[in-house]
């Protein structure tokens, strides 16, 4: 058993006390710092996320040569949650965890998508991108959390058991898009790669793929209906939005807010009370060195600043994980009252937003949502409640 992710230790815990106790288990699980649990028969270690390090870089080499020396007779159930691009820290022959952290960090401060992030990492690894599934000579079962949106199994930690349709051209491709002068080792590697020169990771259609099964287990979906029961309990009717939700956080703000507007001023297309739910992942482009924060943040002081004030008008944003970005939240609150109350106490919401310091903001005001790791990674949850006279 491999279980890498922010759910690693979590799904592992599960495998544990389903496993007869007669039967031979060994396992090996990976998560972020912090996000461990005790366990009694798996190998569990903790290495860095979102930037990848030294810690991730051995854990995923052990991993990787425990699946190498399967049998055919064995199987390997990989349990694998979102996180795992990062955590699988196994970088191509002539490429270091250096070279990774660079080009992961600047894609991250970007503004690229998931995917195409990803379409990068799987050509810098030596694990992602199906290479797990191919490492091993027998019957392969991930179980998977998604934190992506359309939970393709490819995209979720890079997909290291899921074929993949990218190619190294591509991974070209997303780094000239966005003016991302990588390091030589890694440019070379690709270059390499486009020439024909590097073996290109297993493609859909691929054989070998005969043997393995990759199974959606909990995703967004799952996030939203289970809130909108809590919504109806309380007597308010849930509106699910869409669970993959993206683009810029700031631009999806305004849309929301002009939909909680229609919905407050006129009652059209919902007639308050209401509970806008919306999951997905949205991105942040940084605009300035410096900011605090993350997805969420900024979605809600986006918000924020386009609802001015609206009366009956609450809102929470926060990710799954319980980590929005790189600080200690997951979130954080918006009410009527917001904007007001930072600028009794000097923060200024538009300057603050565009720093992309929406962690300064909330943190100013006691609203962040502060939650701790969740042992689980759905993506981003947003709810906007919308209250009538």
């Amino acid at each position: 058993m491999l279980a890498v992710g922010k759910a690693a230790c979590g799904m592992a815990l599960a495998v544990e006390r389903h496993w007869p106790a007669d039967k031979p288990l060994y396992g090996i699980a990976l998560t972020r710092y912090g996000h461990a649990r005790p366990l009694e028969r798996i190998h569990f270690y903790e290495a860095s996320h979102p930037l990848p390090d030294r810690a991730g870089e051995e854990a995923s080499r052990e991993m990787l040569s425990a699946a190498t020396a399967l049998r055919s007779a064995d199987l390997l159930l990989a349990l694998i949650s979102g996180g795992g691009s990062a955590l699988l820290a196994l970088p191509a022959e002539g490429i270091s965890v250096e070279d990774l952290r660079q080009v992961t960090r600047e894609l991250l401060a970007c503004g690229a998508t998931i995917q195409e992030i990803n379409a990068v990492r799987k050509h810098l690894s030596a694990i992602q991108g199906g290479r797990l599934a191919a490492a091993c000579r027998t019957n392969v079962l991930a179980l998977i959390i998604s934190d992506v949106t359309g939970d393709d199994p490819t995209h979720i930690a890079s997909g290291p058991c899921a074929p993949d349709p990218t190619t190294f051209q591509d991974a070209v491709d997303v780094l000239n898009r966005y003016d991302i002068r990588p390091p030589r080792a890694v440019l070379e590697h690709l270059v390499a790669g486009v020439r024909g020169e590097r073996e290109e990771t297993p493609k859909p259609g691929d054989p070998l793929f005969e043997r393995v099964e990759n199974r959606v287990i909990a995703s967004a979906q799952h996030s939203l209906a289970a809130a909108a029961q809590v919504f109806q309990e309380a007597g308010i009717r849930p509106a699910i939005l869409g669970d993959s939700v993206t683009g810029e956080a700031r631009e999806v703000a305004k849309v929301m807010a002009a939909i909680a507007r229609q919905v407050r001023t006129r009652a059209e297309p919902f007639r308050p009370p209401v509970a806008l739910i919306s999951g997905g992942e949205c991105t942040v482009t940084m605009r300035a060195r410096g900011g605090r924060g993350g997805r969420c943040g900024e979605f809600l002081l986006s918000l924020a600043i386009e609802l001015a004030g609206l009366a009956g008008v609450y809102a929470l944003a926060a990710d799954t994980d319980g980590l929005d970005g790189t600080e200690d939240n997951a979130g954080a609150f918006v009410a009527p009252d917001t904007l007001a109350r930072a600028a009794a106490q000097g923060a200024d919401a538009r300057r603050l937003l565009a720093s992309n310091d929406s962690y300064g903001f909330f943190s100013t005001l006691g609203d962040l949502v502060v939650t701790g790791p969740t042992g689980t990674n759905v993506n981003d949850y947003r709810a906007i409640l919308v209250l009538p006279d």
